[in-house]
């Protein structure tokens, strides 16, 4: 049998879904295509560049770059992921002293990741805020939410 998250095992019937994190998302999706970027950048690279450097060299640190790209994706709700995503802007901004368009790509991609962070912060402010509201309004009015429910004789 397969193991259980800790929310599956956490999980009782009427529960609420805990609501994900749209800035996790954002972060995510930027990512993600960063590390396309990058696999596909090594390949150009290893096209252009292999006379200048070792053709395992320039696989092995792209690809593990793309990797690491996508794989923090899974360590951005924890506190030091959004700083982590940082670094790696800042490392596909300094590819480009390998191929010089990819500090235009880097700087485009560290706005992306920037605008992704700033918007999901404050998309998931206001969806706490609304969270908290709804909460309160049905701890005022709790025949409301049975309306639709009650069978009358």
């Amino acid at each position: 049998m397969a193991r259980l998250t800790k929310a599956q095992r956490e999980w009782r019937p009427g529960m609420p879904k805990k609501r994900r994190s749209t800035k996790v998302m954002f972060a995510s999706t930027v990512l993600v295509l960063e590390g396309f970027v990058a696999f596909f950048a090594t390949l150009a690279v290893f096209g252009l560049r292999r006379d200048e450097f070792p053709p395992a060299v320039i696989l092995s640190v792209g690809i593990g770059l793309s990797l690491v790209l996508v794989l923090t994706c899974a360590v951005l709700s924890k506190p030091w992921g959004v700083a982590l995503g940082w670094i790696l802007q800042l490392v596909l901004i300094f590819t480009g002293f390998i191929e010089p368009m990819m500090f235009v790509v880097g700087i485009l991609f560290a706005v992306a990741w920037w605008y992704g962070i700033r918007t999901g912060i404050r998309i998931d402010r206001e969806a706490a805020q609304r969270d908290r509201e709804q909460a309160a309004w049905e701890a005022e009015h709790p025949a409301a939410g049975n309306e639709g429910t009650a069978q009358t004789p």
